[in-house]
């Protein structure tokens, strides 16, 4: 009997951690791995990062030039059990990969035009300052967007290799994940 009631006190105690883990990888805090270029120099490849999930749990924008984790499939919705099954522990258990998770720069947020021109980004009219770029940007071509209602434009810091807004679009709110602490 006394087997029995320590079998259960260990039992009820890794569920109770179980839980408590997910809870703070869900809604607080989440360490996530940079995959790729994108964002060299800030930040390199297989460097591993934690985010604060407080602005994804409370709907709230994130700042110009933080950055921040998104999930890049922008033409789905996202729902609650999207965040629980992106959750490393589960990745872990059902051998999934964050692959549609991107780290990039937020650039613009809504209502803003951006303009890409002799190769700088232009915020409302204004060069942006970026010392975190390490090279000038190729793009040839003038291009402008005007960020829509509830979303923000991205781009990755390694502007010659990145998969950014420039490519999948804007980016709802609701797909960004979190800001890098």
């Amino acid at each position: 009997m006394n087997l029995l009631k320590r079998v259960r006190g260990w039992i009820s105690s890794i569920a109770i951690a179980f839980v408590i883990s997910l809870v703070i990888g869900i809604f607080l805090i989440q360490p996530y791995r940079v995959d790729g270029h994108s964002m060299d120099p800030t930040l390199h490849d297989n460097q591993r990062v934690f985010v604060s999930k407080l602005s994804h749990t409370f709907s709230y924008f994130p700042d110009y030039g933080d950055i921040v984790i998104i999930d890049s499939r922008v033409d789905r919705d996202r729902s609650f059990r999207d965040d629980v099954l992106d959750n490393p522990i589960f990745q872990l258990l059902l051998n999934r990969s964050n692959r549609n998770f991107y780290i990039k720069r937020v650039i613009g947020k809504p209502g803003d035009v951006l303009e890409l021109k002799d190769h700088r980004v232009y915020r409302n009219g204004v060069p942006l300052d970026e010392p975190y770029l390490n090279e000038v940007m190729s793009e040839s071509a003038d291009e402008q967007w005007v960020v829509p209602d509830d979303h923000i434009f991205v781009m990755g810091d390694n502007r010659n290799n990145s998969q950014d807004s420039r490519v999948i679009g804007f980016i709802p709110l609701d797909h960004v994940l979190g800001k890098k602490l």
